[in-house]
């Protein structure tokens, strides 16, 4: 790492010393300073851009040149003619302003198109073949280099510290949802342009008079020979492992043309790269807002696929099958149908060590439990699946009407053995075998209608409306030698526990709202909006066991059986007034809010009823045309959904039991958010800074009673508010052919659980402190002729104080990725990255991981050739610590070991 340090430094003085800097000032004929003028310097040996950038709010430029050689330096401005000044350098730095004039012909197209980044009101379009070296195979390798765009591990698209919503290709919509599918598959020499399209709105009419700051869209511009062709990519590879054999199968087809659009995507693969995360099934939505109305929080919680997780994407053995279809199609000018179908398979096993010292065990009992030591071998499979189709259909420029159906279906099976090993306080100890066995096949559909209309200029309607019907079905078993809660089940005591559950949770959900808005003038609107949102559930749970003789038996014990119906609604009516005076843009309101949850179980009924106002407002101070402040309040109303108020007890898992309570009542929270963004086009600098603010009262909290390691618990609403502070900032500085990037997070929150003390042999509340840090940077370099790198430092500290029990982890984590071209048809490949994990005292765990491949393709040929090797280093095991008000946990997961692949790749 210190050579290629020292190889870049050497290089980037190198590069510096052999430029000049012209500078000056671009403005009008009344000598008017033009922010945001395109700049362009044009190398009249070789007619290609040398420099590029935009003047600033006070119409200074600066470019970088060589030195000895002459230019066109070209300027130009919306509603201007553009400026050609013809400049020769010497060896010294240069002043030239520029004047342009009033011209009604633009001729600014031809250096729109020659133009790395140029700016257009909200959309920022980069050139793309400006900003590759030619080793980029996807999407997101290009993104990466883009000022101002960051692409992170799991493939999610950031612009100025904003999430991208989605990602489109020739305007028309890819894959609804998470933007990993896009960064991961779509390949880089299809792209021609990458635009960003800030402050997006999907309906015409509704951009003038609603917030879409933070909406941003990527649509990306194909390059003329992907038009109304197909292209993509037909990959294969095998290879070996310590064991066994290794494959992997990736084709991926694309089709454009204006009337239609086709996307296959599949990959099937035991090389553990995961091309459909449970991560990404959870975040892919369709496009589905939340439910509840403006103020409020109740969601819907979903079981889907909680059971089954992975450990950072990795595990001791991963086999993926994946593919995903995406089309769109327009049988009229003014009606567009799209849509998309996934389907994601998995077999994943899994051995996990874990250690477990529990806070407050009971002195007082000799036999307490104070550390549980657990071995466990787990398989996972699962099957999802995901299909949205969806109409946009606009009868003129004042009516659009969408429609939307997206539904979800998974079947997942999880078997685990696992064997407690658990010490009690006067060091003897028990060694309890456990089986554990959880299935479910979980559903849900769920359908938007949208109706927007323009009555006139001054008058805007616009209803939304979405059904949810979800069913879910998790089933349990545990098979083990002891269960200290089989009284509280009403089970017999056998010398083996066979136990069994059956759950069914039915959810029916209806979220409806009309927005009317009045425009007084440009820079002024009142909204009013009446919505409601009435959902219906059911839970019913049951619990049976199996003898030691092989009879089944029904627990007939009420406390072990759930039947309850839970209705959720809430009325609402909401005003708001939004006015622009200078700089400032006010939008300030109130909504009330009519609530009624009730819930029917054990013969009787439990009315929460009541009505609130809740307040909310925000400023923005436009400071330039690309620098802002903002600040947000609002209240929030949060509601639990039926999982925790049916009081019958239900297995979470061998040792914990939980019970729900029906009185529990709403919590308010306070939220408090002021963030800053900056984007000086002028010197290519991104500052994003925020910091927020909450304050939760009459939080849902855990009541938990201990007996050893098993645990009953319950929910109540806590008399302790719960406080989280917490602070994020991003630098991104780009320069030519170099990019830095610093970033940090800083979180401090205190909370509050009931819990049973062993110790006062009492409920007691434990005020539990966190105090979390993460700080990242990052240095990458973007040559054509020289190899590349792209280097960092990644520090986290993560403080936790439980009760008075302090710990402290932090992980020191150095990268670095590095790619070159060895001859013009041979590119390789590698990236490195080391942990370091350690608590207050000592290194917990030191683990690298090593990748590289070596990738020929002879010209323009269509074949290439790829020897890849992952996990060079043939780390085995990874460490992963947590701590909680119950006990502190260090775990060692194994994952897959070193292996080497050979892919052939017919690029379309």
């Amino acid at each position: 790492m210190k050579q290629i340090l020292f190889f870049a430094i050497i290089l980037i003085a190198s590069h510096t010393s052999a430029q000049i800097k012209l500078s000056g000032v671009v403005s009008d004929e009344g000598g008017n300073k033009l922010e945001m003028a395109n700049m362009i310097a044009i190398n009249q040996q070789t007619k290609k851009i040398d420099s590029y950038g935009f003047t600033d709010a006070f119409g200074n430029y600066k470019l970088n040149l060589q030195k000895n050689t002459s230019y066109i330096i070209k300027a130009s401005y919306v509603g201007m003619k553009s400026g050609d000044v013809l400049v020769s350098t010497k060896e010294s730095d240069m002043i030239k302003d520029i004047t342009l004039t009033i011209d009604e012909t633009l001729d600014e197209v031809e250096i729109v198109s020659k133009m790395p980044v140029t700016v257009k009101g909200d959309t920022i379009v980069y050139n793309a073949d400006s900003f590759k070296s030619g080793t980029e195979k996807k999407l997101g390798d290009v993104l990466k280099k883009l000022p101002g765009v960051e692409v992170n591990d799991d493939g999610e698209i950031q612009v100025e510290g904003k999430t991208v919503s989605k990602v489109m290709v020739e305007g028309k919509d890819f894959f609804d949802g998470d933007s990993k599918l896009a960064t991961k598959n779509i390949p880089a020499n299809a792209i021609d342009k990458v635009e960003v399209l800030k402050n997006h709105s999907e309906v015409r009419q509704m951009s003038s008079v609603t917030d879409n700051e933070d909406n941003i869209v990527i649509n990306l511009k194909l390059k003329e020979g992907k038009k109304n062709f197909w292209f993509g990519e037909v990959s294969a590879g095998i290879g070996m492992a310590t064991e066994d054999t290794r494959y992997v199968v990736h084709p991926k087809l694309f089709y454009y043309s204006p009337k239609y659009s086709l996307n296959l995507i599949t990959d099937f693969n035991n090389i553990g790269e995961v091309p459909f995360t449970r991560r990404d099934y959870f975040k892919f939505t369709g496009g589905f807002r939340g439910g509840g109305g403006q103020g409020t929080g109740f969601n819907v919680s979903s079981s889907d696929i909680g059971f089954l997780t992975l450990r950072n994407n990795r595990a001791k053995e991963i086999v993926s099958r994946f593919g995903a279809l995406n089309f769109s199609y327009s049988p009229k000018e003014n009606w567009d149908l799209s849509g998309f179908a996934i389907y994601s398979g998995s077999d994943t096993d899994l051995e996990e060590n874990t250690v477990r010292n529990y806070l407050t065990p009971n002195r007082n009992d000799p036999q307490a439990i104070e550390t549980e030591t657990t071995q466990s071998i787990t398989n996972q499979q699962s099957d999802l699946g995901l299909i949205k189709l969806s109409s946009s259909y606009k009868a003129n420029p004042d009516n659009q009407f969408d429609y939307d159906l997206f539904a979800k279906v998974s079947d997942q099976k999880e078997t685990q053995l696992l064997t407690s090993n658990r010490t009690a306080i006067d060091g003897t100890f028990t060694l309890v075998p456990i089986n554990q066995l959880t299935t479910q096949n979980p559903y849900s559909i769920n359908q938007n209608l949208n109706y927007y209309y323009t009555l006139n200029d001054r008058n805007i309607f616009a209803f939304e409306g979405q059904h949810l019907w979800q069913n879910e079905d998790p089933f349990y078993n545990a098979q083990l030698a002891q269960l200290s809660f089989f009284n509280q089940l009403g089970l017999t005591n056998q010398s083996l526990f066979d136990v069994s559950q059956n759950k069914r949770v039915k959810t029916n959900k209806l979220d409806a709202k009309l927005d009317y808005f009045y425009v007084i003038n440009s820079k002024s609107n009142l909204n009013l909006t009446l919505g409601t949102t009435l959902s219906n559930q059911q839970f019913n749970s049951d619990v049976f066991q199996v003898l030691d003789n092989g009879d089944q038996t029904n627990i007939n014990n009420p406390d072990a059986i759930n039947d309850v119906a839970y209705t959720f609604d809430d009325y609402y009516a909401g005003l708001h007034y939004k006015f622009i005076t200078g700089i400032f843009t006010f939008n300030q309101g109130f909504t009330a809010h009519k609530y009624a949850a009730v819930n029917t179980q054990l013969g009787s009924v439990f009315d929460n009823s009541f009505t609130k106002l809740l307040p909310d407002a925000s400023i923005k101070i436009a400071l330039k045309k690309s620098e802002s402040l903002r600040l947000n309040y609002s209240q929030q109303v949060s509601f639990t959904d039926i999982n925790r108020v049916a009081e019958g007890y239900v297995f979470n898992n061998y040792n914990r039991l939980y019970s729900g309570n029906r009185e529990l009542e709403s919590s308010l929270s306070h939220n408090v958010n002021l963030s800053y963004f900056s984007f000086n086009m002028f010197n290519y600098t991104n500052v994003f800074a925020s910091i927020n603010y909450s304050k939760l009262i009459e939080a849902v909290k855990g009541a938990t009673v201990f007996n050893g390691v098993d645990q009953v618990s319950s929910s109540i609403n806590s008399a302790f508010p719960d406080e989280t502070i917490s602070a994020n900032a991003n630098f991104q500085k780009s320069y030519r052919k170099f990019k830095l990037t610093l970033g940090g997070n800083l979180a401090y929150s205190v909370s509050n659980n009931l819990f049973f003390s062993g110790l006062t042999g009492q409920n007691e509340n434990r005020e539990s402190n966190s105090f979390t840090q993460a700080y990242r940077t990052r240095f990458s370099t973007n040559f054509r002729e020289f190899p590349n790198f792209d280097v960092g430092y990644n520090v986290s500290i993560n403080k936790y104080d439980q009760g008075g029990v302090i710990n402290t982890f932090t992980t020191h984590s150095p990268f670095i990725n590095f790619d070159a071209f060895i001859t013009d048809e041979l590119v390789f490949n590698t990236s490195y990255t080391y942990n370091n994990f350690r608590n207050q005292s000592r290194t917990l765990n030191d683990y690298s991981f090593w990748d590289a491949d070596l990738t020929y393709q002879k010209g323009d040929s269509k074949w290439e050739y790829k020897i890849k090797a992952t996990n060079l280093l043939n780390t085995k095991s990874l460490n992963q610590d947590d701590s909680n008000a119950i006990f502190n946990s260090s775990s060692v997961y194994i994952v897959q070991p070193r292996f080497v692949t050979f892919n052939i790749t017919y690029n379309l």
